[in-house]
């Protein structure tokens, strides 16, 4: 029988380093599922993702059991997520930006051409979700990547999101219905750039 996220936890805490393997294992693909959607580009979500586990690993011992080590985890990571859209806001942009073909293979390009190789190399769907995803308020956007890649429940989207539990399902509630209401006016462009 798998041992739960908090008695895991509770290990690290006395000592069982160890442990913290099998929540590095557990949450890894979630958090970059969401730090992917987040931050629009994999190597920085996978930075996020490894300083979320440093972060989590430094305050083992501020973790408190009665709470869910889940929704303190996903807090993490989206403080991480913000700190670093921040960053990245504040800083001068290099002069390369990865991004994903249609394959998932990792090219390197200019900032400049960014937004028209994703256009072209990332497949449609995925490509105009993320752009919706990012036209949502932020709290509506989190709660949608919390509920959906990464499979949380209401109640661990409001500890998480630190909100009330009525107010997560109205976050999630109000961010598909913008969704929905985006998807039937959408018009997707064929690769000539015409409507279809």
């Amino acid at each position: 029988m798998p041992v739960d996220d908090n008695s895991l936890m509770r290990r690290v805490q006395a000592g069982e380093h160890q442990c913290f393997n099998e929540l590095v294992i557990r949450y890894r693909q979630a958090f970059l599922r969401v730090a992917e959607s987040k931050l629009s580009y994999s190597a920085r979500a996978e930075d996020v993702v490894q300083e979320t586990f440093l972060a989590v690993f430094a305050a083992r011992d501020s973790f408190d059991p009665s709470m869910s080590f889940r929704a303190w985890a996903w807090t993490i990571l989206l403080n991480l997520c913000r700190r670093d859209l921040k960053r990245q806001s504040s800083t001068p942009t290099t002069n390369e930006v990865e991004v994903a073909d249609t394959d998932g293979q990792q090219m390197r390009r200019s900032p400049r051409f960014t937004s028209v190789l994703q256009e072209v190399l990332v497949s449609e769907r995925n490509k105009q979700l993320q752009i919706w995803l990012r036209r949502l308020p932020e709290n509506q956007a989190d709660a949608l990547r919390l509920r959906f890649f990464a499979g949380l429940k209401f109640q661990e989207i409001a500890e998480a999101m630190q909100c009330s539990l009525n107010a997560a399902k109205m976050r999630v509630k109000n961010g598909l219905l913008k969704l929905a209401n985006w998807a039937q006016q959408y018009e997707p462009l064929d690769t000539e750039g015409d409507i279809r």
